[in-house]
């Protein structure tokens, strides 16, 4: 029992440091507690609902309640500590038990895409709201970070054995051709113009996360770390400055070793990411993840622009593992099963999603493949302007 109330309390401090930004001197500064006779020696009163490490239940997504019973001193009679720790814990996924085809927790199936709130960064809000009732500053616009990231699903099109065939059954003869004398011919490899894209931003850091899989199912085509054609690619990529990540394989399962030019960064296949495989996660090397997202939806699936420690929603420990929201993946925008939006439509969305990002100064993880800049995509204008926006 002792334990548990020691990791209580470490996961509650965690959260009011995390919501005022990392400034523990104003966290000390609140008491999360009913007992009222706390604001005596503390400025900010924050009620909790009871919940937290008792049960998990659904955070209460009104407008937050809020008493100013004498100069100086706020009650906040909404749990926000109790909302932080349901969305970064992903909490909601130990009850709720719908998945979609590929075994996601889908936006669908969640509170938030049910009540129209993935566009809406609630718990910068609420610490917003906190730094004010403190009477703290308020982080200036800007990014904390902008990470330009990109899944290595494929390196080539026509490149591999199955690839070259079905091009030929096609009638794509001279494009195979064409791909088989200079990777730079083949249509998926975009690299050279992406790196070139990422270097307008100067102050962004470009990840590319890698496949080391069997290359069967789901995972396919794999391309083999020791080819020729991806330690080409491996080069220009770190003479890019470029970092190289690890992408786990659809299929879960133990995660292979980083490689010797592999940082400890991670995205799942597919955006695959269960509650168990966080926990491998946090006791295998890796440091920073940045697959949780949804795929049918652009938005905040944490409920927060910034990065954060996953809490793991069972145990109530804090991990080592840092998580940075996805906000945006191409296929989210463009696929007819997702939101299918025309270029035009996802230009403004994207355009209001990144500025909720600025607003809270946060960070900005972005996603596009190297195969989604083909001719006949609208992904590379897209991708042009989102870059020249920042």
């Amino acid at each position: 029992m002792a334990t548990t109330s020691r990791r209580l309390n470490e996961v509650v401090q965690y959260l009011l440091t995390w919501l005022c930004y990392g400034n523990k001197e104003a966290a000390a500064r609140v008491a999360y507690t009913s007992d009222e006779k706390a604001l005596e020696t503390h400025d900010v009163l924050i009620v909790p609902n009871g919940s937290l490490g008792n049960r998990i239940v659904l955070p209460d997504l009104k407008e937050v309640v809020v008493e100013r019973p004498a100069k100086g001193k706020t009650i906040i009679r909404t749990d926000i500590v109790y909302n932080a720790f349901f969305f970064i814990s992903r909490a909601e996924e130990t009850f709720n038990t719908e998945r979609d085809e590929h075994g996601r927790f889908a936006a669908k199936f969640s509170i938030l895409g049910q009540n129209n709130r993935l566009q809406i960064p609630s718990l910068d809000e609420h610490a917003r709201l906190l730094l004010k009732c403190l009477n703290e500053p308020l982080p200036q616009p800007g990014f904390a970070h902008i990470y330009l990231t990109h899944d290595i699903d494929t390196i080539s099109r026509y490149r591999h054995l199955r690839g070259a065939l079905g091009g030929f059954v096609r009638g794509e003869r001279e494009q195979v051709r064409k791909a088989l004398r200079d990777i730079h011919q083949d249509p998926l490899f975009t690299f050279p113009w992406m790196i070139r894209q990422d270097a307008k931003v100067p102050d962004a850091t470009s990840v590319y996360f890698v496949k080391n899989t069997k290359g069967k199912g789901y995972d396919y085509p794999q391309y083999k770390l020791n080819g020729r054609d991806y330690r080409y690619l491996e080069d220009m990529l770190l003479d890019s400055g470029a970092l190289l990540g690890l992408h786990s394989s659809y299929y879960g399962g133990e995660l292979p070793k980083l490689t010797r030019h592999q940082s400890p960064f991670h995205r799942a296949h597919y955006l695959r990411c269960s509650l168990n495989q966080m926990q491998k996660l946090s006791k295998s090397g890796i440091t920073d993840d940045f697959t949780i997202g949804f795929a049918d939806q652009a938005g905040f699936r944490l409920q927060t622009t910034r990065a954060v420690r996953w809490i793991n929603p069972n145990s109530l420990t804090i991990s080592s593992l840092t998580l940075h929201p996805l906000l945006i993946m191409d296929n989210t925008l463009s696929n007819g099963n997702y939101m299918h939006l025309s270029e035009d439509e996802a230009y403004f969305l994207c355009e209001r999603l990144i500025d909720k990002v600025r607003l809270h100064h946060g960070d900005l993880c972005l996603l596009w493949h190297n195969s989604s800049f083909t001719p006949d995509s609208y992904h590379r204008s897209l991708y042009e302007k989102i870059l020249a926006s920042l």
